[in-house]
């Protein structure tokens, strides 16, 4: 029993100790609030007693999910590190040069960003670098850094 049924419970003995007579106006009012009491008593613990069984479940269900989820979330990270692993044993890269078609291997470990990578075929640039693009008016655009 909870502290509120307790005291609820204590009233309607202290009502019965006074011997309240239900045939008058003011103890009729007295009694049919302490019976309401005492029903709202009662379906608050119902009601405390369905959250609490909710509460359980829930948690069970929490519970439930968090292993599924550790189990598929694993697979998965095995499958990305088995990919990676994949890529990581390719070791090249094909590429087609814009200039004559043929295609280069190239080792991704060994590019140089500082010098310019030769086609073996033509030795041309592999990677020409873009031209600048053009506003409407046929004008090279201007970029303004200091906005």
């Amino acid at each position: 029993m909870s502290r509120l049924t307790d005291r609820i419970s204590y009233l309607q003995g202290l009502a019965e100790g006074m011997k309240l007579n239900p045939d008058k106006d003011s103890h009729k009012l007295i009694l049919g609030i302490l019976d309401v009491l005492g029903e709202v008593g009662e379906s608050f613990e119902a009601l405390a007693e369905s959250h609490g069984e909710l509460s359980d479940y829930v948690e069970s269900i929490d519970e439930d999910l968090a292993d599924l989820e550790a189990d598929l979330y694993d697979d998965e990270d095995e499958e990305l590190a088995e990919d990676d692993e994949d890529q990581a044993f390719e070791g090249s890269i094909e590429y087609e040069c814009p200039h004559c078609g043929a295609t280069v291997e190239i080792d991704p470990d060994e590019i140089d960003f500082d010098e310019d990578a030769l086609c073996p075929q033509c030795g041309k640039e592999l990677f020409p670098e873009l031209p600048e693009e053009e506003d409407p008016d046929g004008e090279p655009e201007e970029t303004n850094e200091e906005e």
